[in-house]
């Protein structure tokens, strides 16, 4: 699903409803991206690999879920705590108007 936004952005919407596994404990697998009018990546939420936690945390021997927010188009991914896919949607929003406010 891709939904027009302001400045020539657009935000596109992938979510598949599965199992739940280890690393998808809820069953989505979702990628929800904001781009610029070139197609470039802005930011985006996602859970479709991992993403080494920062070194702060002992994570060691733990398997980590996949979800993990790209702050910006270079960021390769930080942890994102899925609660549940109301606040998911919450989340991404509030980043996307963030963003649309600073272009």
């Amino acid at each position: 699903m891709l939904i027009e936004q302001e400045k020539g952005c657009w935000i596109k919407f992938d979510v598949t409803v599965g199992k739940e596994t280890v690393e998808r404990p809820h069953g989505l697998r979702y990628s929800l991206t904001l781009h610029n009018e070139y197609g470039i990546r802005l930011m985006g939420f996602d859970n479709a690999h991992l993403v080494k936690p920062p070194k702060k945390f002992k994570y060691s021997g733990r398997i980590i879920p996949f979800d993990h927010v790209h702050r910006h188009a270079s960021d390769k991914g930080t942890p994102y705590e899925f609660k549940d896919a109301y606040q998911l949607l919450t989340d991404f929003f509030k980043r996307v108007d963030q963003i649309l406010n600073q272009l």
